[in-house]
């Protein structure tokens, strides 16, 4: 029987999730055909000759391009079962449901999958229904070779007109901790399972034979397992001595865990992508993210004495954004000397608040929240201070400017660094200098994020 299993987006990565369900149905017996349209078009023999298509759902941007294409889907197939499985499909079960999905699977989905391909194959009633499954599995060798070649996704930039290939895996699934904001939490729930090491090798191994000279870990929180972590990097230096890597660690386990910072540098670490979401204390334990703006300086202060580039990520507009805070945050990102390790579009993201979100379990988002935006795949939300949306409509657009024309982040932040002082009625001092701690800072060649709005040309081109 064959099967179709369709990625829309996972922000210039080839998509792990779905070369890891492409092993298991093939394992299964099924004729797996992937199709990712972040590279290619669709491919319409594939899907009329599917009995089963399964859409992977990662994150919003990927959910809103998926909806998008789907009418293009059905109108090609109307015969074939819908799947969609991800960390935004059951969260979006309702509008998926209305859209033609059959199935909708969360969480550790793979042997789902394959419980449904047999369903189909022998004509059993489905009986899986839309589901988080977190029972634990041995996960397997993620099968790659159905997808477009790893050199025609997003590169690394050094900086010093060296150009890397990257690849993608996972060390581990979920996320232990509960921030409120996060979509990983409604599915995992404070879970997260270990991929087994020899597993996480043998995926690195086959995509360094695919070019690959650098690798990023995709987990939510590369420290929520540190004795695994360490004892992979080590394993992972061991055989790729020449090979770079960038993971993602809480402010608070990079606090916690100091001590090993040295040790990702030396194993070949070159940056790690921290949430800060905020500086501001309050909006800080709202969102229950479990460390202070002290916290974040103290941070700074440990990974540039371990010689690690930190890459920190923000939300910087949410219902308690003020002009003020805005610029006091982008004061922050100068006075430390992190222009260049901002990615424009960190400076632009507005909070989502899909289905399940544990911030509507604050009281005072009633005050904010109004229906949910089934476009938008959000709850609309008002903010309390009503100059603070158009502030972001002007630096979304300045940060969509710098993309299309190419600018350096320094440029882009000096058009937000102006925006930001007119919003809050004051004059726009000169930008400070770059300062000692500056340098290179690696660059990946995909500029957007997983909750980001796509952009006009995303969907056009979907």
């Amino acid at each position: 029987m064959r099967v179709c299993l369709i990625s829309t987006y996972e922000l210039g990565r080839q998509p792990f999730a779905v070369a890891s369900a492409a092993r298991w149905l093939a394992d299964a017996g099924a004729e797996v055909t992937c199709i990712d349209l972040s590279i290619d078009r669709l491919d319409e023999l594939a899907v009329r000759q599917a009995r089963l298509i399964a859409i992977y759902l990662p994150m919003h941007t990927a959910t809103r391009l998926a909806v998008s294409i789907l009418p293009k889907i059905k109108e090609m197939s109307n015969s074939a079962h819908l799947a969609f499985y991800g960390l935004y499909a059951t969260a979006n079960k309702v509008l998926l449901r209305e859209l033609g999905g059959e199935t909708v699977l969360s969480g550790e989905v793979e042997p789902c999958l394959v419980r449904l391909y047999r369903q189909l194959e022998h004509g059993d009633s489905i009986a899986l229904g839309d589901e988080v499954h977190l029972a634990k599995q041995r996960f397997r060798l993620p099968k790659r070779d159905g997808l477009p070649e790893l050199g025609r996704y997003a590169t690394l930039d050094m900086r010093n007109g060296q150009q890397r290939i990257v690849g993608y895996t996972e060390a581990t699934r979920g996320c232990k901790h509960v921030c409120r904001h996060c979509p990983v939490v409604p599915v995992y729930q404070g879970r997260f399972f270990v991929v087994d090491r020899d597993v996480v090798l043998a995926d690195v191994r086959q995509q360094v034979s695919a070019g690959a000279g650098h690798v990023t870990f995709g987990d939510p929180d590369f420290f929520n397992g540190p004795g695994h972590a360490m004892r992979l990097v080590e394993a992972f230096h061991g055989e790729f001595p020449e090979l770079s890597y960038d993971v993602t660690i809480k402010v608070e386990h990079l606090l916690t865990h100091r001590d090993k910072l040295h040790r990702l540098v030396e194993s070949g670490c070159l940056f790690v992508t921290t949430a800060v979401e905020e500086i501001d204390d309050a909006v800080l334990a709202r969102l229950e993210k479990g460390h202070t703006r002290c916290d974040f300086v103290e941070v700074i202060e440990a990974t540039r004495s371990a010689g690690l580039t930190l890459s920190p990520t923000f939300i910087p507009f949410h219902p308690w954004t003020t002009a003020s805070g805005f610029l006091d945050l982008l004061n922050f990102v100068a006075e430390h000397g992190l222009i260049d390790n901002v990615a424009p579009v960190q400076l632009s993201i507005r909070l989502l608040v899909p289905e399940g979100s544990r911030i509507m379990e604050l009281d005072e988002m009633a005050i904010y929240l109004d229906d949910f935006d089934a476009e938008k795949l959000s709850y609309a939300w008002t903010p309390a201070d009503p100059t603070a949306d158009r502030l972001q409509a002007r630096v979304r657009e300045a940060v969509q400017t710098g993309d299309r024309e190419g600018m350096e982040r320094r440029e882009v932040f000096r058009a937000l660094w102006e925006i930001a002082h007119e919003s809050a009625g004051v004059m726009a001092p000169p930008l400070p200098t770059a300062g000692a701690h500056a340098h290179p800072v690696p660059v990946v060649s995909e500029p957007w994020y997983c909750c980001a709005e796509p952009t006009e040309d995303q969907l056009a081109q979907a």
